[in-house]
């Protein structure tokens, strides 16, 4: 892969995270070093402004090599050694030492503009010259011999002239085998290289070398090359130090200038948590003013009883458009979570030996910033498990008729009120059979008969339970899977498997868009009253009991021409049930994984905030949380997805002792 498919395949989805993040820390780098000129000659300058520039300065360097812009990981790499040597006292704080660290900066920014604005990149020779005698003692660390005097850099670098040398490839040139890496070499003997940046021009990939030659005439000998040269724009000649007045004025190009302003603030997400609960506490209010408006609606003339309706419904409006502003203001996309994986699945795949193409879809699809933070590691865990476990190496791949590259995609969509994850891979499948006869042999209670999707899901999610002998980087443990559901049902989600042997793999993630409001069905059992997540329902209707059938203690009926399973929430709960011959039914999941929920009626739809519930000896499999109505009662949340899962181990239960 040559280097600009390369950065584009690895660096480019980060460039925007990138210049935010360096926003931050040169904000913070600024801050710093005004700090600090107030210090200058002191024996002990302050050490937690040290630290803070030193952790940024680290920041930069790491965030630099990630993106692959070297000029700025030099600058930052030099700058950082330069506060390490202020730190452990082998330098002094001197004028030229902040002189050099403040020029480094702008260079810096100055670097970091460029690769925003595809432009050419400054030289960075000179600054990383005089950061480099700035750390060390002796030169112009001595405050008496060097303060307010700009750094000379060394004759080495200063020799010669710079030189902007283009090379754009064709395809005549590349039958010739005249490609970059030809020129690099070329350019490498005949003098010193300072940076290269590819860039986009005429609908093709040219490369701009810096060069440091001392005769630019053999440039011109390569015009046949696709090699076109100018002189770059050389500075005023340095005056000798010895001349130098006392007191320099400042540089005339302002620190922090070459940053353009961006259209983003950043705000800590306890802020918005906070006007989130504000918002939850609003729309309560709002259902009880509702249910006080009902209560004396029989009082009230008609004339006064249409404005306090009219103000009543331009309150819910603007209410839920302030929700729903703040629930924009908390959604990230979700190509935070994917452009990472990149990364990943280069390393796990250059471990395992295997050639992988990720495929990425829906980067734009919106997620609530907590759902996202917590579904970072389910994802990472099945996309290591698609390399591990997945994709075939390139020889059993083509042995199998495909092609040597595996294909990971990772796709994103919303339907409704939920988004959609997928992670598919078109490596080996899943073998059912092999499955099956692991878990027994690992202990697990497996039905002889041949096992569903549904089954296969239950299987890989059981702790303990692992495919792999040996434990390498990806997989082994054992818990992986188990804490993958569990984290996605914790969210409220739903986890599902599509899987055909010798095709490939998919995992379908269902989670809600936000936690925090959401719109829910009141449904009543008996004499309680429950919520249930419309993100959650597929459909509603009324159903005749008797249409009703019992197979083997199961409850069955007929629904658009398939069977449908029958969960009654009165006796799961071990509440009263009603003796309505008619009761409404709530469809839940959807294909073979749907599960009819049956409930005595239901009183209509809510706007409910979601209140979770974290303490271990309240929780309840099947209860996600609780909310209140504008009446003042506190209802339980259900969560579709575990009270299904609920019913399946207790007819499993069943089964096994009934087989005893």
């Amino acid at each position: 892969m040559s280097t600009p498919d390369r950065e584009q395949s690895f660096a480019g989805p980060f460039m925007d995270d990138y210049f935010a993040e360096c926003e931050d820390h040169l904000a913070a780098v600024r801050h710093g070093l005004l700090a600090l000129e107030s210090t200058v000659g002191s024996s002990d300058p302050p050490g937690a402004i040290l630290e803070q520039l030193f952790r940024s300065f680290h920041s930069l360097k790491g965030l630099s090599a990630m993106v692959e812009l070297r000029e700025a990981e030099r600058l930052s790499h030099e700058m950082e050694s330069c506060l390490r040597a202020i730190r452990q006292h082998e330098v002094q704080l001197s004028s030229a030492v902040l002189d050099a660290l403040i020029d480094g900066v702008q260079v810096l920014e100055l670097v970091i503009a460029a690769r925003r604005g595809q432009s050419v990149m400054p030289g960075i020779a000179e600054s990383i010259a005089g950061l480099a005698d700035a750390a060390q003692p002796g030169k112009i660390s001595d405050a008496s011999s060097g303060a307010g005097r700009r750094v000379a850099p060394p004759s080495t670098v200063s020799r010669g002239q710079l030189w902007n040398v283009t090379f754009t490839p064709s395809p005549a040139l590349v039958a010739r085998g005249i490609k970059v890496d030809v020129i690099r070499a070329r350019l490498g003997a005949v003098g010193q290289i300072q940076s290269v940046t590819p860039r986009v021009a005429n609908g093709g990939v040219s490369f701009d070398f810096q060069v440091l030659a001392d005769d630019g005439e053999v440039f011109a000998a390569w015009r046949d090359d696709g090699v076109e040269s100018v002189l770059w724009p050389q500075p005023a000649a340095e005056e000798p130090i010895d001349s130098l007045p006392e007191v320099v004025p400042a540089a005339p190009r302002e620190l922090g200038a070459a940053a353009a302003p961006a259209n983003f603030v950043r705000v800590d997400l306890a802020r918005l948590d906070d006007l989130m609960r504000l918002v939850g506490e609003l729309v309560v209010s709002r259902a009880r003013l509702e249910d006080t408006l009902l209560k004396v609606e029989p009082f009230t003339p008609a004339a006064e009883w249409r404005a306090l309706q009219e103000h009543n419904a331009s309150i819910e409006r603007h209410l839920r458009d302030l929700r729903e502003g703040v629930m924009r203001v908390r959604l990230v996309p979700v190509g935070e979570i994917f452009r990472r994986m990149a990364f990943v699945i280069r390393d796990l795949a250059r471990d395992h030996g295997k050639r992988i193409h990720l495929e990425l879809t829906g980067q734009s699809t919106e997620i609530d910033k907590f759902v996202i933070e917590r579904m970072m590691d389910p994802v990472l865990h099945l996309v290591r498990n698609a390399v591990s476990h997945g994709i075939e190496p390139p020889d059993e791949r083509t042995a199998a008729g495909k092609r040597p590259d595996g294909t990971i995609r990772l796709s994103a969509s919303t339907l409704g009120e939920s988004a959609v994850l997928e992670v598919s891979d078109d490596g080996r499948g899943m073998d059912s059979a092999a499955i099956l006869q692991r878990a027994r042999e690992s202990g697990l209670d497996v039905a002889d008969a041949p096992a569903d999707a549904r089954v296969l899901l239950d299987v890989i999610c059981a702790t303990g339970f692992s495919t792999r002998d040996a434990v390498d980087r990806a997989s082994g443990r054992g818990v992986g899977m188990a804490v993958v559901r569990d984290s996605i049902q914790e969210l409220g989600g739903s986890l599902s498997l599509d899987t055909t042997l010798g095709q490939g793999t998919t995992f379908r993630i269902v989670l809600p868009l936000t936690l925090a409001i959401t719109d829910a069905l009141i449904v009543h059992v008996g004499d309680r009253v429950f919520a249930v997540p419309q993100s959650a329902v597929t459909e509603v209707g009324a159903v005749d009991v008797e249409a009703i059938r019992v197979i083997e203690n199961n409850e069955l009926m007929t629904h658009r021409g398939v069977a449908l399973p029958i969960v009654r929430l009165a006796r799961l709960f071990s509440l009263h049930e009603s003796v309505r011959a008619r009761k409404h039914l709530i469809v839940v999941g959807a294909g073979p994984a749907a599960v009819g929920l049956l409930v005595d009626r239901i009183s209509g739809q809510r706007e409910i905030v979601v209140k979770n519930l974290r303490d271990p000896l309240v929780k309840v499999a099947g209860v996600s949380g609780a909310t209140e109505l504008g009446d003042g009662r506190l209802v339980l949340i259900l969560e579709p997805a575990a009270l299904i899962r609920k019913v399946r181990v207790r007819a499993g239960m069943r089964a096994a002792a009934a087989g005893e």
